[in-house]
């Protein structure tokens, strides 16, 4: 691994930048918290005269963006809107006092074992700005966002990129894969990196986000002319707060979940952080899509709405199939639950109300589990992903990837 650094930027941990390079293999370490593999080689054994810009996937490929020549930002502030923006507010966003630089990007959240993390789709020439001297001087790695490959924290592609260093971009089997071309941090909040190419496939808006650099003036000096300008439906999060909490507690955050099922079931989830892992969801969201209904085998449960006519049918399935004793009432431990992931400040799809977890003593994180296959088998059948399909197991895990209507 290489890459140019000024002479203020050399003490940088290098370890702490892992190039994945050519078709090498992804990690194959089930423990997320494992430590990664060394790092990478390239596939070639012929020395080359010149150097040669990466490019994985010409169909999603950019312009690369050459050696870094202009100034670093401090990343200061990040604002989501569940639309493009327009450019009259980002005139006027330019305009307030003590907002130095802007750069737009696209935003939107994909769930990816039950984690729904931020990806950021980019101009990597400008966004890489953003980021820390030492990750916007890694020539390569932005040579390889802008060839069609993903950039992510190590610890992000250990628990999801698959032995071939892929991560698929949504639960639907139609969602994209991505090669990780690079382990890098990226901006706070910011989980996984592509270019602008990307966006269309993804489902997501390219231009719905903007980053914002204070450059030495107190961000939250601009929280409130910029909430102002920016209207109550957008999140406006202080990324040095971010930085060191893991989210700002007095942003009110927005989910954009991209892709055919999520999108569609989830829409715009606004949300508070209350403390101690819990999230107060827009009251008007709640009322459109949470209800409390009676369905076989587990009685009175709490689902996002359209959740229910597909766990109907494959709890009735799994009763006319003769195997309800199969699934134990006293074992379930919910569905709708507003709430971060323990010891995280990540929403899972409990948080939407659209996974639910099954006969919980028996089918432990990373265990094989104990739960009948054959019930697998059938909420497989009727839409549901499981958890003891993923490459660091959850079996008591069910989540709706696919909507199907009973006939």
């Amino acid at each position: 691994m290489h890459g140019r650094r000024g002479a203020g930027t050399r003490v940088a941990a290098a370890a702490a930048l892992v190039l994945l390079l050519g078709a090498c293999s992804g990690p194959t370490e089930p423990d997320p918290d494992a430590d990664p593999d060394p790092a990478a080689s390239s596939t070639s054994s012929e020395p080359s005269a010149e150097p040669t810009v990466p490019v994985a996937d010409p169909a999603h490929a950019v312009d690369p963006p050459g050696p870094r020549k202009d100034r670093l930002w401090s990343a200061d502030v990040l604002v989501q809107w569940d639309k493009p923006l327009d450019d009259a507010t980002v005139k006027q966003i330019k305009r307030l006092k003590g907002v130095a630089h802007t750069e737009r990007i696209g935003l939107g959240q994909v769930s990816l074992e039950n984690r729904v993390l931020t990806v950021a789709a980019v101009d990597p020439a400008a966004y890489r700005l953003f980021t820390r001297s030492d990750v916007a001087d890694l020539q390569e790695a932005w040579d390889r966002v802008a060839g069609g490959e993903l950039a992510t924290d190590e610890k992000v592609a250990r628990r999801l990129a698959d032995d071939d260093g892929m991560i698929r971009l949504g639960l639907d089997d139609s969602a994209p894969s991505l090669h990780v071309g690079a382990y890098a941090p990226q901006v706070p909040t910011i989980d996984l990196v592509v270019n602008t190419a990307w966006a269309p496939d993804i489902e997501m808006a390219d231009d719905n986000g903007l980053l914002i650099s204070t450059d030495g003036t107190t961000p939250a000096s601009i929280r409130k002319p910029l909430e102002r300008l920016v209207g109550r439906g957008a999140s406006v999060q202080m990324l040095d707060v971010a930085s060191r909490l893991g989210l700002d507690p007095d942003a009110k955050l927005t989910a954009v979940p991209t892709g055919g099922t999520l999108g569609s079931l989830v829409g715009t989830y606004r949300y508070r952080v209350l403390g101690g892992g819990r999230i107060a969801p827009d009251p008007d969201w709640v009322a459109a899509n949470i209800r409390t209904e009676v369905v076989p085998i587990l009685g009175s449960v709490t689902c996002h709405k359209d959740l229910f006519p597909q766990l109907r049918a494959a709890l009735l399935e799994v009763q006319q199939r003769g195997l309800a004793d199969e699934i134990h009432p006293g074992e379930y431990a919910g569905c709708y639950y507003p709430r971060f992931i323990a010891g995280t400040t990540t929403l899972s799809n409990h948080s939407f109300g659209l996974a639910l977890d099954l006969n919980v003593p028996g089918n432990q994180r990373g265990t094989v589990g104990a739960i009948d296959r054959d019930v697998v088998a059938i909420f497989q059948t009727w839409g549901f992903a499981w958890g003891g399909d993923w490459k660091y197991t959850d079996p008591m895990h069910f989540e709706l990837a696919e909507v199907k209507r009973p006939g």
